[in-house]
């Protein structure tokens, strides 16, 4: 990744105060937040049940940045226009969702959204040569998708490596979802990545009264993702 290249933190609000969302998106945003991450799960594709189009709907008035919405459900393109209708910028499939990912990709931006693709961990990179055009964004798991607060996969750091140089110069965002801590954010970003989700390592230690707690640990995260550019 070149030095022109800036770290964007996307927290998860899958870590946040379920019961105070809106105050929760507002803290983490005037705490230096660049994008804000939704994790839908569906029960089936991943073990745990998250967020419907009517939540994502709800908190929307108070995302001022970006709404990364990743849908880790399947089948998956039935429920695209109802997210992008509930206020997605961007919507995230996953690689293994289903048996047409380029139909799927091609849905999104139809629905006005932009398009990302996720992999699971023992997904590899074969095939997704042929989707990079229909794409801003890869999403590469570094946990088994379904819950967070898990360990991260070392693994998949040469797998973003390989993404990087397949991408080339094209302008697709690499995200990294699952384990991310100012240890191994820094190991992310030397491999080419420049978007971080993280949860629990932003949401740790605050709250909507004492918010203050968010802004350090988003700073520690993206000064240590910098520091790994270097």
């Amino acid at each position: 990744m070149s030095a022109a290249q800036t770290i964007k933190i996307a927290p998860s609000i899958l870590s946040a105060d379920f019961a105070d969302f809106g105050r929760e998106i507002q803290a983490i945003e005037a705490q230096g937040a660049d994008w804000i991450h939704v994790d839908v799960m569906d029960g089936h594709f991943v073990p745990n049940l998250t967020f419907g189009p009517p939540l994502v709907k709800a908190i929307r008035p108070h995302v001022k940045t970006v709404m990364d919405v990743h849908l880790m459900i399947s089948p998956v393109d039935a429920y695209i226009d109802a997210y992008a209708q509930a206020g997605a910028d961007i919507i995230t499939a996953h690689m293994e969702a289903g048996p047409h990912i380029h139909r799927t990709l091609q849905a999104i931006r139809a629905a006005g959204c932009k398009a990302g693709l996720a992999l699971n961990p023992g997904t590899g990179l074969h095939g997704l040569e042929y989707l990079l055009d229909q794409v801003d964004l890869v999403c590469v798991m570094t946990v088994n998708p379904g819950f967070g607060g898990q360990k991260f996969i070392h693994s998949q750091i040469e797998k973003v490596r390989q993404l990087r140089a397949m991408i080339g110069d094209r302008p697709i965002h690499i995200e990294i979802d699952g384990g991310i801590t100012p240890q191994t954010a820094p190991l992310m970003s030397a491999a080419g990545a420049d978007v971080l989700v993280a949860g629990s390592a932003v949401f740790k230690g605050g709250s909507v009264s004492n918010p203050d707690v968010y802004g350090h640990n988003i700073r520690e995260i993206r000064a240590a993702a910098m520091a790994g550019m270097k």
